[in-house]
């Protein structure tokens, strides 16, 4: 028997629905199938933050200028002076390290000292990066710019200028790496009313400096004059 067309598509639907049956409709409670998610990947530290990034080779000649809260003045490095000091201070100012680094310790007729972070967790990284020392070719006479140390090969952040000829610090391995050339009487006028540092004398703590960070230097100590940038402005491929 021949059924009419509509008549039998009607059929053959009802035959496939009747078949198949009604679908089960997925429960509620049913667990969603497992997504792999990547493992994080944790982001780079701040270079600030990683010793590590403090590893250029700076150019033979440079130069940097600091602008201070007595206004600006330029240091000059040759490299050929003191070849691990002036790649350690090349890197630190191109990190920005001395941003906002305050003259902690300022001894007239003597010499000005700075490179204490204002931060507390950048000092912490930087207090053990130690380089080795450079033989001392050039005099701590005045304007000279050289790295604070406490022994051998202890060299890390600290930087001071000297006032007068001091000499004397020849023979105990402290190497000039640069020297103002710009501004000696800016650093002449720093705040120096504190002397020296505690214990010995009333001017801040260096320790208490590194694990409290420029707040300690504004709560107790707000007349210290501070560097707002230390910016490259020159640079040459070989020194005269």
């Amino acid at each position: 028997m021949r059924f009419p067309v509509p008549l039998l598509v009607l059929l053959i639907a009802a035959i496939a629905g009747s078949a198949c049956g009604p679908r089960e409709k997925a429960s509620p409670d049913a667990a969603p199938e497992a997504v792999a998610t990547p493992t994080p990947v944790p982001p780079p530290p701040p270079p600030l933050l990683d010793p590590q990034q403090a590893s250029e080779t700076a150019p033979d000649r440079f130069k940097v200028r600091f602008e201070t809260t007595e206004g600006p003045f330029v240091v000059e490095v040759l490299r050929k002076w003191a070849p691990n000091g002036a790649d350690r201070f090349y890197s630190l100012v191109k990190l920005g390290y001395y941003d906002g680094v305050t003259f902690f310790r300022v001894l007239d007729n003597f010499m000005a000292q700075f490179g204490i972070h204002g931060d507390p967790d950048v000092s912490a990284v930087w207090h053990n990066a130690q380089f080795p020392d450079d033989p001392v070719v050039q005099s701590n006479t005045r304007g000279m710019v050289t790295f604070a140390t406490a022994g051998p090969d202890t060299r890390t952040t600290q930087i001071f200028i000297n006032y007068k000829d001091n000499g004397n610090l020849d023979g105990m391995g402290f190497a000039p790496f640069g020297r103002v050339v710009e501004g000696m009487a800016v650093v002449d006028k720093l705040h120096s009313a504190y002397g020296e540092g505690a214990p010995s004398g009333r001017g801040p703590a260096q320790g208490r400096a590194e694990a409290e960070g420029n707040e300690y230097f504004r709560s107790e100590f707000p007349d210290l004059d501070h560097i707002e940038t230390a910016r490259l402005v020159e640079t040459k491929a070989k020194a005269d």
